[in-house]
């Protein structure tokens, strides 16, 4: 395939040294104090750096990040870090997963095609059971219980007669303690099907940030802890659901549905009323692909040696999307993803431009995998370096720092090194403390960042590079749920503020400092602007001409 390739601006030669995109993960522009909102970790903190660069950067805006900005059905869909970082990198709008998800389901497509008709006939075949394993929420940022709900309602209508639900819970992209109230949706779902002659019930589940759902190897325990409570129906046992969340929750006073250990649910027998075994179809309902992998690899791979999975079963496994484009994991799905072509990344290779990548393990695949538009790899590995620093395996709340000092001295030593001439990094820490609920955690977190972006600026301006300062969505900008008819943050019945731990759909920053900064202004035909126009941005600094069909850069240059 002939490499891409920019052509070089006729008007603009590009900013003579490094440039660098500093992406805050999670980091927001929600009202503040002033305003009567007290949650607003960044708006409690101290952020001279930031506060500064906002007031006096040549060039400073606020980006759309939610919504249709980024893919998703509607503007009252919260972004997310997946998206985000798609969008950044693509240059381009892109329908995402649940866009992609909601319309196969609409036009029938998921249901006539190839691999759903395969799982269902296994099963009917087999007189065995379809298990459903995924996210139970309408957070809309990795599954939705209405997709959940067509496939269960799809099953009926095709004549399979057991299904298996294994539901995780959320309380991280919505409400910290609302699990009882999806299943209780999800209950009633099941006991139409069983009004119908259908053997369904759930089976085992837990929470997200306990069992099955890890991402970029960070925790394999996680992902195996999954594995023997899903597929081997072992730990321990409960009536129901709804039973086992109501014990652990008085068993452990204050924790959120993220962290729910692992249940089982035991039938009239006292035994596993859900294992999967031979002959079944297991489905895994999440449309986000990043904490989809691994388990989809437990289930898929013949040489799998993460862990230890005890005697595997012949199933049928599919994923509600491909999660992982370049390894084909997993090899059946039900809905293709977005064919994301011609990113940045692509065409700055294709244009002999070096590029550094690097963050921590929890959000070292958005600024690579998603990033390069769902792409494992590096286009050009001569002209593309990936640096990972291994994420701590600890509550985030304990360690708000988590691993930016040592983040930031890796673009400290590739900026002095001077080999590249575009270099970005994700600081992780305001989404994935951000979804732990604690405020405190989270204005540690935004302070040790602030310190981090004040180091890079002083670089920066030492070296004569120029740097961007950007988000991918908000998240500890609202650290307490908002009442939506007042305007106030909802209190619990001790009148403490309620925890709010998902996403925003908060604008977020847009800054640009250093050299050559000074000769632009804001692109005022824009309009309100979003991540997707970040890349021509980039493109534009760098000397180069975007594609025609990529969204318009932020800026232009001073009239």
């Amino acid at each position: 395939m002939k490499a891409l390739k920019l052509d070089t601006s006729s008007r603009f030669d590009g900013i003579p040294g490094q440039l660098l995109l500093v992406i805050l993960d999670g980091v927001g522009l929600y009202r503040g104090q002033a305003d009567g909102y007290d949650g607003n970790a960044f708006d409690r903190a101290s952020t001279p750096n930031l506060d500064r660069l906002m007031r006096d950067a040549p060039v400073f805006r606020q980006l759309k990040a939610h919504g249709t900005a980024v893919g998703l059905p509607s503007d009252g869909d919260m972004g997310n870090s997946e998206v985000g970082h798609n969008a950044i990198g693509a240059g381009r709008i892109f329908d995402q997963g649940a866009q992609l998800v909601n319309r196969a389901i609409a036009n029938g497509s998921l249901f006539e095609g190839e691999t759903w008709r395969r799982l269902t006939g296994r099963v009917k075949a087999e007189n065995s059971a379809f298990h459903l394993i995924g996210l139970l929420s309408d957070g809309n940022v990795h599954s939705h219980i209405d997709q959940l709900e067509a496939l269960i309602r799809r099953l009926v209508r095709d004549g399979v007669r057991k299904i298996r639900v294994h539901p995780l819970a959320d309380g991280r992209d919505v409400d910290p303690t609302s699990f009882d109230r999806y299943l209780g949706q999800l209950e009633g779902i099941l006991a139409e099907a069983r009004g119908a002659g259908v053997d369904a019930v759930v089976a085992s589940g837990g929470g997200r940030m306990k069992i099955t759902m890890d991402r970029y190897n960070a925790s394999w325990e996680m992902v195996r802890r999954g594995w023997w409570t899903h597929v081997h129906g072992e730990g321990r046992l409960f009536a129901s659901a709804l039973d086992a969340v109501e014990k652990l929750r008085e068993e452990n006073p204050g924790i959120i549905d993220q962290d729910l250990p692992p249940f089982v649910i035991a039938g009239e027998n006292g035994e596993a009323v859900g294992r999967i075994e031979d002959g079944d179809s297991v489905v895994f309902f999440n449309f986000r692909g990043d904490r989809s992998i691994e388990i989809s690899r437990a289930f898929t791979e013949d040489d799998f040696h993460e862990f230890d999975r005890g005697a595997v079963p012949d199933v049928l496994y599919a994923g509600m999307m491909e999660y992982d484009g370049d390894l084909a994991i997993p090899p059946l799905y039900l809905v293709s993803p977005p064919a994301i072509s011609r990113t940045l990344s692509e065409y700055l290779v294709g244009s002999g431009v070096r590029q550094f990548a690097v963050a921590e393990t929890q959000k070292f695949g958005h600024v690579t995998y998603f990033w390069n538009g769902n792409n494992s790899e590096p286009f050009d590995a001569n002209l593309e370096t990936w640096t990972e620093i291994p994420s701590d395996d600890v509550p985030f709340e304990q360690t708000p720092e988590m691993k930016a000092y040592e983040v930031c001295e890796e673009v400290v030593a590739a900026l002095e090194e001077n080999a590249y001439r575009f270099v970005r990094v994700n600081f992780a820490n305001g989404d994935m403390v951000g979804h732990t609920g604690s405020l405190a955690a989270a204005i540690r977190a935004i302070e040790v960042v602030d310190e981090c972006v004040g180091k890079l600026e002083e670089v920066v301006r030492r070296v004569g590079a120029t740097m961007i300062v950007t988000a991918d969505h908000g998240n500890l900008d609202m650290m307490w749920e908002v009442d939506k008819k007042t305007g106030q943050p909802k209190l619990d019945d001790h009148g403490k503020p309620v925890a709010k731990t998902s996403h925003t759909l908060s604008p977020v920053p847009w800054l640009l400092v250093g050299e050559g900064a000074d000769l632009f202004e804001a692109n005022d035909e824009v309009g309100e602007g979003g991540l997707g126009n970040i890349a021509s941005t980039i493109m534009m600094l760098l000397g180069f001409e975007a594609p025609s069909d990529y969204l318009p850069p932020l800026i232009r240059l001073k009239r």
